[in-house]
């Protein structure tokens, strides 16, 4: 507040204060309290004086002789906050043992009591003990019900029973009165049983919580979609279900990459390859690209050509190259084979590469060189060293990353991290 607003306040009190006087001052009353001979004459000014004197004396002595019973409640109190501090911070350093211990005597305080139990609960299921676990939900529940119900459907999860969770959450998502944190562990739970609607149904009221970040959201949201996907039974339910999602979650690159593959696990080549090529468009994925190399259609050489426009952009991605290497096996390409999988090997080394790379050569009719490929694949996945052929020991390939300009919207090119 400024120095002016404060002068004014005096004013105004001063003022008050002076009209107030001398409006009592004028007629100030007159108590008379007669008590077994005793007689006392006041002014009413002086009998609320001494009432409030009187009744802040009384105060006072109430705590005074409150004070020896109090020391051992408040005393009480602080070793269950410092039991509590100590148990949470063992719990996040793994000492669960000790978790247990301290977390179990700070809930003898009632207003620590529902999160102690919670956080003993959580370290008895990480030591294993889950019997004792429940049953400290159990008790925890009588505090902090809903907490404690999230926390069971969680270990009944982790324990592998993810019916028994679902089960348990089933009742308040239909109410629609679960916790963000409920939400989320319905959704882990019905994926893991293989309830995709209820998986789906769980995303939009956790979106909407804001609970958890946009990384993590993002995450749980193509595990559910990629769930869904891959579990539908025929095309035409497939169909049904990618019409029914909204546009942004069929934007989704996994959602996209799961499409894929069940559309052309049901023979549905050309929709399969017009969601990748557009999802593309969008943003670039190379396991899209993988995913597209290995759709196969009649069209092998049109696709041949699109992928190699690709690499115009993307001169530098291994899992492009490797996905150009595998289409041109298949046409039976080997020299153009061997140049894209050679670069691919020098930028991004593995097993998938060499494995590529003997498929070339046994189709060439190089058996050697074949045998020599398959054998560095496995080297390579057992983190083995593997075996250079004569001409990659006299030196490498150039592999240089082809250097690409990318602009902004407006026109600014941008510096590559």
């Amino acid at each position: 507040m400024k120095l002016w607003r404060w002068i004014l306040l005096l004013v105004i009190v001063a003022a008050l204060a002076a009209f107030g006087w001398h409006w009592v001052a004028e007629d100030p009353g007159y108590v008379l309290i007669k008590f077994r001979g005793y007689i006392a004459e006041l002014t009413v000014v002086a009998a609320v004086v001494a009432v409030v004197v009187a009744v802040a004396v009384l105060g006072l002595i109430w705590r005074l002789v409150r004070w020896p019973f109090g020391a051992v409640s408040r005393r009480h109190r602080r070793t269950s906050r410092q039991r509590m501090s100590a148990g949470l911070i063992a719990l996040m350093e793994g000492r669960n043992g000790d978790a247990e211990r301290d977390l179990q005597r700070a809930s003898r305080l009632d207003s620590l009591r529902g999160p102690a139990l919670l956080a003993s609960a959580e370290a008895a299921s990480r030591r294993g003990e889950h019997g004792r676990a429940l049953e400290t939900l159990d008790e925890a529940a009588q505090s902090a019900p809903q907490a404690a119900r999230v926390l069971r459907a969680r270990f009944l999860r982790r324990e592998g029973r993810p019916a028994e969770s679902l089960a348990l959450l089933a009742p308040e998502a239909d109410s629609g009165s679960l916790t963000p944190g409920g939400w989320r562990e319905l959704a882990l739970a019905a994926v893991a049983a293989g309830d995709m609607r209820r998986a789906r149904q769980a995303l939009e009221p956790l979106q909407k919580s804001g609970a958890i970040g946009q990384r993590a959201y993002t995450s749980l949201e193509s595990l559910v979609l990629t769930g869904a996907i891959l579990g539908t039974s025929d095309a035409a339910s497939l169909n049904t279900l990618w019409s029914q999602l909204p546009k942004p979650q069929r934007r989704i690159s996994a959602a996209v990459d799961a499409y894929a593959r069940r559309a052309a696990h049901f023979g549905m080549m050309l929709p399969a390859m017009d969601e990748v090529e557009s999802a593309l468009r969008r943003e670039w994925s190379s396991q899209l690209v993988a995913t597209y190399g290995n759709l196969v259609g009649d069209d092998g050489e049109a696709r041949l050509r699109r992928v190699e426009g690709w690499l115009d952009a993307h001169p530098n991605d291994a899992q492009l190259l490797l996905t150009l290497g595998r289409m041109c096996v298949r046409a039976k390409l080997w020299g153009k084979a061997r140049k894209y999988l050679e670069r691919a090997l020098a930028l991004e080394p593995s097993s998938a590469i060499w494995e590529a790379l003997g498929d070339v050569y046994a189709g060439d009719g190089d058996n050697l060189q074949a045998q020599r490929c398959y054998r560095n694949a496995l080297a390579l996945a057992r983190g083995d060293a593997v075996q250079l052929a004569a001409h990659e020991q006299r030196g490498p390939l150039d592999t240089r990353p082809v250097a690409i300009e990318e602009r902004s919207e407006h026109g600014v090119p941008r510096l590559r991290e």
